[in-house]
């Protein structure tokens, strides 16, 4: 087997670009003798929460849990039902579980593979079918802003205002994403972000985020992060364990002031790209009005070809991935019991067997992209 010399990402690259910064700041932390909830991740809050034109910002242990966090703040009635895409982590799914909520599955928007208005809409009129149990009364929506893109929010937020529904938006793949001139995660009551290392901005382990502009939902998310304690060693509520340490939120603080210029590069690579492998695949449609971040540049390939094409790719020393393989109302753990908007998702389905991610981190050379480019070209030929 080949050897892989372009990974498709590559976080240790990120990290050897802010190496000497980033080992002081650690020797820092490490030095002050206050590891959890200190300095580091106060710090962080006011400087992300501000990055992202945010009033608020919670630190907590991962993206999953910054979206369970979110939604336990909202206080929904339980078994509340949770309209998002099953093109998607399934950590999306997983949070809204978590929360004693259930999952509403929509279909997406094939050109951006983003939440589809229109699916949402079928939702809200109780045009659902497929699951088990009573069915549920849709409350809230978690727009997913995949692979670096915003999804459809004029339409989405004029349907939730319609529909009397709460928006909590799936940041984690678009730290810095912008629609109309406003930077996502402004559309709803909070926005949930990831620090995992292959993120936009990401920390060398596992890290999560959520901002509002909200005063007292950031407060009930403060309060929840930390076993619902308003005074130490008192739930007020019902809580959990999900802090950011120190340690990491340092890392971050680091990483942060060149997130922009990170995904600056981002987008240049993905217009070598673009016009690289134009009339060879399906390159990636960018909304009228959005900036895109690219954290992942996906293109559409035929599925009876994909496996063979990825195999020749890798045969140049070039890596892929595939974001999603299977859609998450597919897999073993939900098939035959959770709810779809309008009873089936065929853009999501067919996504789920074209679709194909290439090497995209800030660190790659121009030299590399034309290598990834040139194994495309040759495993499509």
């Amino acid at each position: 087997m080949a050897t892989i010399r372009i990974p498709q990402t590559d976080p240790r690259a990120g990290f050897l670009a802010q190496r000497a910064a980033i080992e002081q700041a650690i020797a820092r932390t490490l030095d002050g003798g206050r590891y959890i909830l200190g300095e580091e991740v106060t710090a962080f809050e006011r400087e992300f929460a501000a990055f992202a034109k945010a009033g608020h910002g919670i630190a907590v242990a991962n993206g999953t849990d910054s979206l369970e966090v979110a939604l336990r703040a909202l206080d929904l009635p339980p078994g509340s039902g949770v309209v998002t895409v099953s093109h998607t982590a399934v950590a999306t799914v997983a949070a809204i579980e978590r929360a004693g909520l259930v999952p509403v599955l929509a279909d997406i928007e094939a050109d951006f593979h983003t939440l589809a208005p229109d699916s949402l809409r079928h939702a809200l009129a109780g045009e659902i079918g497929g699951g088990s149990g009573p069915k549920p009364v849709i409350r809230a929506t978690i727009p997913v802003h995949l692979y670096g893109q915003a999804a459809a929010m004029g339409e989405i937020v004029g349907l939730a205002r319609d529909g009397g529904i709460r928006i909590v938006e799936d940041c984690a793949q678009a730290h810095g994403a912008a629609l109309d001139g406003a930077p996502i995660g402004g559309f709803g009551e909070a926005a949930c972000y990831s620090f995992y290392p292959t993120k936009n901005l990401g920390a060398i382990g596992d890290g999560g985020f959520i901002t509002t502009s909200d005063a007292a939902l950031a407060e009930r998310m403060r309060m929840i992060r930390e076993y619902g304690w308003k005074s130490r060693y008192v739930s007020d509520i019902k809580g959990l364990n999900s802090r950011l340490d120190e340690l990491q939120a340092a890392i971050l603080r680091v990483k942060l002031p060149h997130l922009d210029a990170a995904n600056a590069r981002r987008r240049e690579i993905a217009l070598l790209y673009d016009e690289g492998l134009s009339g060879v695949v399906a390159t990636p449609a960018l909304r009228d009005g959005a900036v895109h971040v690219y954290h992942q540049y996906v293109v559409r390939v035929p599925k009876e070809e994909r496996d063979g094409i990825r195999e020749r790719i890798a045969a140049s020393g070039v890596g892929t991935l595939i974001h999603y393989p299977v859609p998450v109302h597919l897999q073993p753990a939900y098939r035959g019991r959770i709810w779809l908007a309008g009873g089936t998702l065929p853009a999501t389905e067919r996504a789920a067997e074209e679709v194909l991610s290439l090497p995209m981190y800030p660190e790659m050379t121009d030299a590399a992209v034309a290598a990834a480019i040139a194994a495309v070209k040759a495993a499509i030929a």
